[in-house]
């Protein structure tokens, strides 16, 4: 009842396109400033709405998409434009003004969506639950997307005793770096969508 290289195959490029590694600057860099409960609190907000998303296209993706009439390269450019002005604040440090950082659950957007449940990682469930077999395959599939989604969890959460270490300058520092990292994913991102539709056209 359990394929294991459905599982290992999914849960891989879930790991890759997800990055949990990579996120934990970007979401220090998002929480910066507010009480650790509340940062704790937003860690799993985060990765609650990424699950959401991530479910809701595993079930009805393709539907979704076709009743729009929305093409997997439109969403992609969408969303690298979206991360592409969230890293520009970074960058600029508008994000450290206090009407920015506290009035805006940063849980929801950008990091639930579309950091975390970006086009990337939509586009792989989609095509996951579409090809995999059986109720074994489906299982597989469903255990990889919610085991993913605990690393995340357990990465965000844990990367807070970072902040203790690193104190307000290495924040400003880390800020920054997210910034530029963000950026490039987003660039990328863009570059993927229109790669698409040139070689769709």
């Amino acid at each position: 009842m359990f394929d294991i290289a459905v599982f290992g195959s999914l849960f891989l490029t879930l790991f890759v396109i997800m990055d949990p590694p990579g996120i934990t600057p970007i979401f220090l860099a998002l929480t910066a400033g507010r009480p650790a409960k509340v940062q704790r609190r937003m860690a799993l907000q985060a990765v609650a709405v990424a699950f959401g998303v991530i479910a809701v296209f595993g079930l009805l993706g393709q539907q979704i998409l076709d009743y729009l009439h929305v093409s997997v390269p439109a969403l992609m450019i969408a969303g690298g434009l979206l991360l592409l002005l969230i890293a520009l604040d970074l960058l600029t440090g508008k994000t450290d003004e206090p009407t920015q950082t506290k009035d805006v659950n940063v849980a929801l957007v950008p990091l639930g969506m579309p950091l975390l449940a970006g086009p990337g990682a939509i586009v792989s469930v989609i095509l996951a639950v579409q090809n995999a077999d059986g109720t074994s395959g489906q299982i597989s599939v469903w255990a990889a997307i919610v085991a993913m989604h605990l690393v995340l969890w357990v990465t965000m959460r844990y990367s807070l005793l970072i902040i203790r270490v690193i104190k307000d300058g290495g924040v400003v520092l880390v800020t920054r770096l997210a910034g530029m990292m963000l950026s490039a994913i987003a660039v990328q991102q863009i570059i993927n969508g229109v790669t698409q539709v040139i070689q769709n056209s």
